[in-house]
């Protein structure tokens, strides 16, 4: 079952009718006292958002953004993987491998897979270019699970397996890999179990995550000490979303595939939780549009409950630590964060600015481009 067959996204135009029929008989809660967001989604901002997903929203333009970008399915391991796979016209180009986040999807790549294929025609040095590979997870978008389910557990090592199996399978000896969230877990993974192959490990931000050793805190100053407390805030408060993913992810899951209106809530309000966004009238970091791809995705693919898979796997949590092959971090955060990070993996690249967002290659795509291209541009490798 070697077999990669080319794939294009044409959604059914009844598909499209039916999601705005049923954006249009929704049945909105009166809001909760307590305002803000101190009670989940506000109803007038998702009224709001679920009214341009109805009448503004062009799928049929991000349909075709992204298929701008040649796209294949395969199977592996009783999986079908669907993956975006863009050569770039450079000699000598690295292939790289981009594992996506939750709850996101392929769209997060959009703004970044152009500029890395194809960066003399962004304007930037054609020294460092990248053949991108960027596979839906399993159980996410166009890699939906078969039906009965694998009850085989998809976890964060079946995944990186099924990723060097892939890249093999496309003929590539030496590859680089970049991972966001559950993506930054998958990459780790990937370097420890086919470092033959990997050449290098990019993940954006997840490492120097204080253990509790008192050892870590040496040298801190009081601003990196606070910040490390603001992290840990952030870690124990919220909604409390992960231990219910991790024990009832089915109940979830029939709001997801019946409601969009309940998809999209789930997912505005994990990007709210996730990037720490205050109260009152803010500027949200990623353009609508961009979250209403996202979100259409997962209604049309009905895979809402299905991409919970890591948390009822026990896959969420923190990147692995790894010397097997170097590292590179986009937004990872103060130098203490640095230097605790040092004390397991082989850190040669570390940029440590802030994101707008935890989504970064869709809040703050250029800052991204310029950590993958840094990382793998120093390092010594051939295709």
């Amino acid at each position: 079952m070697n077999d990669i067959t080319p794939f294009r996204i044409d959604v059914p135009q009844a598909d499209l009718d039916d999601l705005k029929d049923r954006l249009s008989r929704t049945r909105w809660p009166r809001q909760l006292p307590g305002g803000g967001w101190r009670r989940g989604v506000p109803v007038g901002y998702l009224r709001e958002l679920a009214a341009y997903w109805a009448d503004g929203f062009d799928w049929r333009a991000q349909e075709a953004k992204l298929n701008a970008f040649a796209q294949f399915t395969t199977e592996i391991d009783g999986q079908s993987v669907h993956f975006l796979h863009v050569r770039s016209p450079e000699p000598g180009a690295l292939p790289l491998i981009m594992t996506h986040s939750w709850p996101s999807s392929i769209a997060e790549y959009l703004a970044v897979i152009g500029p890395l294929t194809d960066p003399r025609a962004h304007g930037l040095d054609p020294a460092t270019a990248f053949h991108v590979v960027a596979p839906s997870l399993p159980g996410f978008g166009f890699s939906p699970f078969p039906e009965p389910a694998d009850e085989r557990p998809w976890n964060i090592a079946r995944v990186a397996r099924t990723w060097a199996e892939l890249m093999g399978r496309l003929g590539y000896r030496r590859y680089g890999a970049h991972g966001n969230d559950a993506g930054a877990l998958v990459t780790p993974q990937l370097a420890v179990l086919d470092s033959e192959h990997v050449v290098g490990s990019h993940i954006t931000a997840g490492l120097g995550v204080p253990t509790g050793d008192p050892a870590e805190l040496d040298g801190a100053t009081e601003e990196e000490r606070a910040g490390l407390e603001r992290l840990a805030e952030l870690f124990a408060g919220g909604s409390g979303y992960g231990p219910y993913l991790a024990n009832r992810p089915q109940t979830l899951a029939f709001g997801f595939t019946d409601s969009p209106v309940a998809q999209l809530a789930y997912l505005v309000e994990r990007f709210k939780e996730f990037d720490g966004w205050p109260e009152g009238e803010v500027a949200e970091p990623i353009e609508r549009d961009l979250v209403l791809t996202n979100a259409t995705l997962y209604w049309l693919t009905g895979t809402g409950g299905s991409s919970s898979w890591t948390y009822y796997e026990g896959a969420a949590g923190m990147p692995i630590d790894q010397t097997d092959v170097p590292t590179g971090v986009s937004h990872g955060g103060s130098p203490l964060m640095r230097r605790i990070a040092e004390r397991g993996n082989t850190i040669t690249h570390w940029a440590g600015e802030h994101s707008p967002s935890h989504m970064v290659a869709m809040a703050a795509p250029g800052s991204l481009i310029g950590s993958i291209r840094t990382f793998f541009g120093g390092l010594a490798v051939n295709a």
